[in-house]
């Protein structure tokens, strides 16, 4: 089941969501932050709010007083259960055309009127649908970081076995093990650990704010495929340098086995 206000989710859906439930947590934050749409700087603002629609990361939600150069029309009120008006609205929010660049629009986002409490006023853009969202003067890509989370990557030279289906597929003697609040502990081992006769490049690639663009290796064992089992950055954000060029298993479709004892 997909996460409330996930990329190309039912945006109305979210908004009813938020009416019966209201957001996890909200964190005014001092950050500058800029987006942009079709070319052209529609928010620029310290005045932004980090919104937990769930419990694994925020969204920007921005003040609709600080929409510049850009229109925002509603296009799908939602009511809640026990209110006549509609306080939410799913929104078009339209850049026009200058300079030999088209009139663009977008309908992924939501907008809370004045009076919901402590989202009123704000308007929420999802974040595929802009150009780019900075941070200060650092793009961000894929959702902001979540400020009560951090990542420790930790060297260890406590022997590690992977195995697939019973069958050994790694061995080493040094591991980074990698600690991410909330997650379970990822080990990320040299490529050379791995046996290359079982190694299928994926086109798969996925992105983490904490971490950088992931590529992937699908592992090719007696004739069964493991898609996208293994993963790897072949650069990284700084903060998470230890791990670039090194590669990660599944730990929920593999055995790992670390000082002889397998990880649960």
């Amino acid at each position: 089941m997909p996460l409330p206000g996930a990329s190309g989710s039912d945006l109305s859906e979210l908004a009813t969501h938020l009416l019966k439930q209201g957001p996890n947590k909200v964190l005014p934050t001092p950050r500058r932050i800029r987006i942009v749409f079709n070319h052209v700087v529609i928010v620029d603002t310290t005045s932004a709010a980090l919104v937990w629609e769930h419990d694994y990361y925020p969204h920007y939600y921005v003040p609709e007083s600080e929409i510049k150069n850009a229109t925002l029309k509603d296009v799908q009120p939602v009511k809640g259960e026990a209110d006549a008006s509609a306080r939410v609205s799913v929104a078009e929010l339209t850049v026009a055309g200058k300079d030999g660049i088209p009139t663009k629009t977008t309908n992924r986002v939501v907008r809370f009127d004045s009076s919901w409490g402590e989202l009123a006023g704000l308007v929420r853009i999802e974040f595929a649908a802009a150009d780019t969202w900075l941070e200060e003067d650092l793009p961000i890509y894929g959702h902001p970081k979540d400020p009560f989370k951090r990542i420790d990557i930790l060297p260890s030279t406590r022997p590690i076995e992977v195995r697939i289906a019973g069958k050994t597929v790694a061995k080493a003697s040094f591991a980074n093990h990698l600690h991410e609040t909330g997650l379970r502990v990822r080990y990320y081992l040299p490529l050379g650990a791995v046996d290359p006769a079982i190694l299928r490049p994926s086109t798969t690639t996925t992105y983490c704010p904490y971490k950088g663009t992931a590529e992937y290796y699908d592992v090719v064992l007696d004739g069964k495929e493991y898609k996208d089992i293994i993963w790897y950055y072949k650069s990284t954000i700084h903060e998470s340098a230890a791990i670039a060029g090194l590669v990660s298993f599944y730990n929920e479709k593999v055995e790992i086995f670390l000082d002889g004892k397998k990880v649960e």
